[in-house]
């Protein structure tokens, strides 16, 4: 169910638990890593929005010294994952096997809100993926019919029947094989017994942004003096596994609705239960989608040649349950504002808690070690107070819950920051892609120095992306499914590139 996808990634049996070290920075906190441990992965308990990224992020990647990444290269392959209910285009496919669903715009707070960006000197995009994607508006969601559509659904399902196809489930990667420098299999635990796959042609690493540098250090592959201390023999010298982590680290602010008017009317049981009805009939209702209001990418940086905040309010609490009168109160009627700083300074690691595959990786973000990130959390808050304060959204709201107005010097900000400070679960590239000697990839996704070894997923990724990570890591997926097989990439399309709009100048008031 769309609408449940909080709960699907808060429930224990469908994730790894993987947590941070207590991150220095932000009080010493421990914070969640959601990753989902079933098919589909992390697509199969995400929040499911669409977003590919800013076109100038590729461009980056491809002047960064990787040809073939840059914006007019992967568009093809966006276009080619993606059935959207746009219809073909130039910047959309109509027949891929990822559904791509429409935001349902909430008829009392969605045109507020994009009057207030209005207001603010924002202008409304109507396509975050088409020619101008800095503005306000309604973010596309990954959902089939009223179903969470995932990897899982759009390509696993699909392909089950085909003789060439064999899926195994509850069984943990412990270490890749070499012969000499060649991978010719993956070793893994399934039901207690070691077991082991062999490779005719090349082994495939695609175990997310934690999970594939854990996975080549375990084999040796990695900084030489690191593996030692956790007890590995090193293989292969690698300096740049596990290192750069980045993800989009995130502020969030609540305020109380002035009147009845959010989803929180939904959850009442009585129209719970016919809201439910709906969605399991006709995937259709209130229950069939996400409870967003509006989304916005701007630049919080005057000298930012692209946005680098995503913000995005939602009408309903994150603590909102089914209620009744008499038998449990809800949540109340709340908006939840996040803001996203979409290119920080600071990086993290993972590296090995110990030899043992068994044991989940050291994770360390890296949040608010530097001047800038702080300073751009203190920013991101101001915004959401600035939006807040603009009417027609003004009169929407009756106070704010938090931060709350006892919170108002940079000091006060910057402790709260550091008590709530959250990211957007969008980690990558701790195997980039590169040419410098702290890569771990080429441009074919190959492990340098190794034969036979690729990782396609979000950690191959130089750095992260100007939106959320799905999307981008299945575009990843899809070029890496010509590299394997061999195959010319998809041709450029470099008129439809043409076509994005230079970086805007609307600038918040």
């Amino acid at each position: 169910m769309p609408v449940a996808w909080l709960m699907a990634s808060n429930t224990p049996s469908f994730g790894w638990g993987l947590q941070t070290e207590p991150e220095p920075s932000a009080d010493g906190r421990v914070i969640p890593q959601p990753r989902g441990k079933l098919l589909g992965g992390t697509s199969s308990i995400n929040g499911m929005m669409y977003s590919r990224g800013n076109p100038h992020d590729y461009d980056r990647w491809r002047d960064l010294g990787l040809p073939g990444w840059g914006f007019a290269d992967v568009l093809p392959y966006f276009k080619r994952m993606e059935r959207s209910w746009r219809g073909g285009g130039p910047f959309h496919g109509d027949s891929g096997p990822l559904c791509v669903s429409r935001q349902p715009p909430d008829p009392l707070i969605t045109p507020r809100m994009l009057q207030a960006a209005t207001a603010l000197g924002f202008g409304e995009v109507s396509d975050f993926h088409a020619t101008q994607s800095e503005g306000f508006g309604l973010p596309d969601f990954t959902i089939r019919a009223g179903w969470r559509e995932s990897t899982a659904t759009a390509y696993l399902a699909p392909a089950c029947a085909r003789p060439n196809l064999h899926i195994e489930t509850e069984a943990h990667a412990t270490r890749i094989l070499f012969e000499n420098n060649r991978a010719f299999g993956v070793e893994y635990v399934q039901h207690r017994a070691r077991r082991t796959a062999h490779a005719a042609r090349e082994v495939i690493v695609a175990a997310g942004a934690f999970g594939s540098p854990q996975l080549l250090l375990l084999s040796g592959i990695g900084p030489p003096g690191e593996l030692e201390s956790a007890g590995i023999e090193p293989r292969h010298c690698l300096e740049g596994v596990g290192k750069n982590l980045q993800d989009h680290p995130l502020v969030v602010a609540i305020y109380r609705a002035s009147s009845a008017c959010t989803f929180e009317r939904h959850l009442r049981l009585d129209r719970l239960a016919v809201a439910l009805a709906a969605w399991r009939l006709w995937g259709a209702g209130p229950l069939a989608s996400n409870p967003i209001s509006v989304q916005g990418f701007l630049r919080l940086n005057r000298a930012a040649a692209w946005p680098d905040l995503q913000f995005q309010v939602t009408h309903v609490s994150m603590g909102a349950r089914p209620w009744f009168p008499l038998w449990r109160a809800g949540a109340g009627h709340q908006f939840t504002a996040v803001a996203l700083s979409l290119r920080p300074v600071g990086r993290g690691e993972v590296t090995l808690r110990s030899a043992d595959p068994l044991a989940p990786p050291r994770i360390r973000l890296g949040l608010l070690s530097n001047d800038a990130d702080r300073r751009t959390a203190r920013e991101m808050l101001k915004f959401i107070r600035r939006f807040f304060a603009m009417e027609p959204v003004a009169s929407l709201v009756s106070g704010e819950l938090a931060p709350g107005p006892g919170v108002q010097s940079d000091s006060e900000l910057d402790a709260f920051i550091r008590a709530t400070i959250q990211t957007g679960a969008h980690p990558t590239s701790t195997c980039a892609m590169g040419n410098d000697e702290t890569a771990v990839l080429d441009d074919q996704l190959r492990v340098r120095g190794l034969e036979a070894l690729r990782v396609a997923d979000a950690s191959s990724m130089p750095d992260v992306p100007s939106g959320n990570t799905n999307a981008p890591t299945i575009m990843i997926a899809e070029k890496a499914s010509d590299l394997i097989l061999g195959k010319p990439s998809l041709p450029p399309e470099r008129e439809a590139a043409a076509l994005v709009a230079s970086p805007g100048r609307l600038q918040a008031t």
